[in-house]
């Protein structure tokens, strides 16, 4: 039933497709783009600062 469902969950993102130039080198950002970026970068520092201890 998990496999089921997993299926479903996949095929229903299918249709969502963005629109070119995003990312970072894309030709326009939006706010959400660098909320990602920064978020990623805040988990890097994160797991270095607690892999030292």
């Amino acid at each position: 039933m998990k496999s089921l469902l997993t299926l479903f969950a996949a095929l229903g993102s299918l249709p969502a497709f963005a629109h070119d130039g995003h990312g970072l080198f894309g030709s326009h950002w939006h706010p959400t783009d660098a909320l990602g970026f920064v978020a990623v970068g805040g988990l890097i520092a994160l797991a270095v600062w607690l892999s030292k201890k």
